[in-house]
């Protein structure tokens, strides 16, 4: 468990997930899904397919802010065989609670997780080219833009976007 930052008597940590938090993850994690512009996937999971999702990650941790959770991450090997030493990521942040932080102790916590899995590295393969506070985020955090996909992510209003590859070391 990592303990963010105290701001106006908030007390934000990063955890591993709990069956308790199943509700308020799968809440979090459609709300990225239906809004289409982050994520790849196009239907929001049940709280059923979430409890399996969630399960079958190498990692999948919550951040709290006093006790209510706000955003997870997942974190599982980027491809297989000789390729599955390095790890990828997904971020979900409630939308009320963008802007607080809670973004960075995410993804803070995840190059640790990532190494204490054994990985070697972070990528992520689609940060989409309008989700401009994510890419300050990463770059500020030392990840590395490797190149850009042109018209590779189909947001939800149809319109095709460039996205991004980043990466971070962790071991």
């Amino acid at each position: 468990m990592a303990v963010g930052t105290l701001d106006n008597m908030q007390v934000k940590v990063t955890r591993p997930y709990r069956e308790a938090d199943l509700e308020a993850m799968t809440a979090i994690w459609n709300e990225v899904v239906e809004a289409g512009n982050a994520f790849p996937q196009t239907e929001p999971l049940t709280l059923e397919e979430a409890r399996t999702f969630f399960a079958e990650q190498s990692h999948t941790a919550v951040a709290t802010v006093n006790g209510q959770v706000r955003g997870l991450y997942i974190l599982h090997p980027n491809n297989v065989g000789r390729c599955g030493h390095v790890s990828n990521a997904s971020f979900a942040v409630a939308s009320d609670s963008r802007g607080e932080g809670i973004g960075r102790l995410l993804v803070e916590d995840a190059l640790r997780a990532s190494a204490a899995c054994g990985f070697r590295g972070l990528q992520f393969n689609a940060v989409v080219a309008s989700n401009t506070r994510a890419q300050a985020l990463y770059e500020s955090l030392g990840f590395t833009r490797i190149g850009m996909i042109p018209g590779g992510f189909l947001n939800g209003k149809g319109v095709y976007e460039d996205m991004f590859i980043y990466y971070h070391e962790t071991a």
